[in-house]
């Protein structure tokens, strides 16, 4: 999976931007599946036909975009100013290099006096992409345009790697090895790779109301106890894949937490309980779709989300993986 994350990681996707990541995945999957639709808000979608009488439909989900930048003005100067798409965290983006969607890079910067006092917020920060003046920024960017900070991929000790956007391209990259590993079941499977996620979670939404799952699990990044001056929380780095119990959006179902605690136990794949006091993702938007959904999360404990150095260990990734599998075979 450390390649396919490698590859994925380098795919500019910034919320409501996903194509060019939804192309790489399409040619990484297609191999393993049935079929690859794009629904009109851009999911991709695709499908492994299971081959029993009465099938359920199961659904696996991780999202495709990014947080990122959008330009709002362009100053006299040349300077670009920029709002937030997502949840940027503008202390840890200062001073970090951009590439825009055209390959135009850039760095951002917050207002020297602003900065100097610590204010650090979007309306203060301005994009430099090295223009002349207004006229010579022009010829490069418009206003709307999107840049994220540069994609990067370091090796630490062990199994740990330190990239952006880890969120959520190791969900991705989970999904693909799924599909890759997962042998005929006799229901159909359904891989979604959602959209502007990071902006409300709403590609989900739409893809589990055209699916009408029986079930689903959602594979997205959650944070960790086990950094310096954390808030007490029961996830280490290594010690094994994330089963949410909930967050401040969704309580997952109940049946399904406890089925893959089981599985878990059964199949000696590490795992640990989450219970996240902040933050949501694709699992609350699946969960009330339609008639609704027995939906649960597995999650990749990640350090430093939403900085230029989300840090995770494949080793916890592979577990997230296995325990997946466990639950689609053991259905």
């Amino acid at each position: 999976m450390y390649q396919t994350l490698k590859e994925l990681i380098k795919v500019h996707g910034v919320s409501g931007r996903e194509g060019a990541v939804a192309k790489a995945i399409s040619e990484k999957i297609a191999p393993y599946v049935d079929e690859i639709s794009t629904d009109a808000l851009g999911n991709l979608i695709a499908l492994k036909k299971g081959n029993g009488e009465n099938k359920r439909k199961r659904m696996l989900c991780a999202h495709m975009d990014e947080i990122g930048f959008i330009v709002t003005y362009i100053e006299d100067n040349g300077f670009l100013r920029v709002s937030n798409i997502g949840g940027i965290r503008f202390i840890p983006s200062a001073y970090m290099p951009v590439v825009f969607e055209n390959g135009l890079h850039g760095v951002v910067a917050p207002d020297e006096e602003l900065a100097k006092k610590e204010d650090y917020k979007a309306t203060n920060f301005y994009i430099d992409i090295g223009a002349k003046d207004k006229k010579d920024a022009e010829k490069r960017v418009k206003i709307g345009d999107c840049a994220v900070i540069e994609p990067s991929l370091t090796r630490l000790a062990g199994a740990r790697v330190a990239a952006r956007p880890v969120d959520d391209r190791i969900g991705c990259a989970i999904l693909v090895d799924i599909a890759k590993r997962l042998e005929v079941l006799k229901d159909d499977v359904y891989f979604v790779f959602s959209v502007q996620e990071e902006v409300g979670c709403r590609g989900a939404k739409t893809a589990a109301f055209a699916i009408k799952p029986d079930d689903a699990l959602v594979f997205d990044v959650t944070g960790t106890g086990d950094v310096p001056g954390a808030k007490p929380m029961a996830i280490s780095l290594g010690k094994g894949a994330a089963i949410k119990v909930k967050d401040s959006s969704v309580i997952c179902h109940a049946e399904t937490v406890a089925r893959l605690q089981e599985l878990a136990r059964e199949k000696k794949i590490p795992y640990q309980m989450e219970i996240l006091t902040y933050g949501g993702t694709d699992t609350s938007s699946i969960q009330m779709t339609g008639v609704g959904a027995k939906v649960g999360a597995i999650s990749i404990p990640t350090r430093n989300i939403h900085t230029a150095t989300e840090i995770v260990d494949m080793h916890d990734v592979e577990a997230c993986r296995d325990l997946a599998l466990a639950y689609l075979w053991a259905e």
